[in-house]
């Protein structure tokens, strides 16, 4: 199945040299253009992307997974992409479901397509499930709705509606911030079911220092919703 000529895939990744060869020659059988964002690697992720036949962006430095997503978003919008589908470069998301999220370029009406993996959510690792429910009970009360898997990094991104909404997390509250900057920007957004991949593969989460930058989002995100008017 080929993809609409207006649609790219962004992989933001940083250090990702065991995967991001079989991930973008997988990903290229479904969609002919691949951005990859190198976010500061010190290994051969960038050297094997380009191998791979992906266009590589590079940080020199360390900037973040959102300030990651903003170079490759960016760069795909400036290029007259309409769609930018975002995987994860650990390859913990499965290039078979791609044709799922095509088919709502194509055919619905959504603005944002989020992948929800919580049919498998038994396979993902204890702390990493209970944290993303959490996080997602929260983040559902405050949309008003239901927001099933609010951490999926698996996206379609219609770009004309991302290029107006005031994204500014540079780190792994990403995925947070631009669920309810769709919401509160009256656009829609709809989940699809995406298979749950994990390989022991490590992450890049840190424990305390990202729970803490998340938690300093959350309260800056609930004072802008109080703030709100009705």
């Amino acid at each position: 199945m080929q993809s609409p000529p207006e649609c790219v895939v962004v992989i933001p990744c940083v250090n990702e040299q065991r995967a991001i060869l079989s991930l973008v020659e997988s990903v290229r059988r479904q969609v002919s253009h691949v951005i990859v964002v190198d976010d500061g690697s010190t290994d051969a992720t960038a050297a094997l992307a380009a191998k791979a036949g992906a266009e590589v962006l590079r940080h020199d430095a360390m900037r973040g997974k959102g300030a990651a997503l903003d170079t490759g978003l960016r760069h795909a919008a400036g290029r007259g992409f309409a769609w930018a589908l975002t995987m994860d470069g650990d390859g913990q998301h499965a290039a078979d479901d791609i044709p799922a999220f095509l088919s709502e370029a194509r055919h619905g009406n959504a603005d944002l397509v989020v992948g929800n993996r919580m049919a498998g959510a038994a396979r993902m690792p204890w702390l990493r499930r209970h944290a993303n429910q959490w996080m997602s009970r929260r983040l559902s009360s405050a949309a008003g709705f239901l927001l099933p898997d609010s951490q999926c990094g698996f996206r379609l991104i219609r770009l004309a509606a991302w290029s107006g909404l005031n994204i500014r997390a540079a780190h792994f509250e990403i995925e947070s911030e631009t669920l309810l900057a769709f919401i509160a920007g009256g656009f829609s957004v709809k989940f699809i079911p995406v298979q749950t991949i994990y390989q022991g593969e490590r992450s890049k989460i840190h424990p305390v220092r990202d729970t803490v930058r998340w938690f300093r989002w959350w309260s800056r995100a609930r004072r802008k919703m109080v703030k709100r008017p009705p």
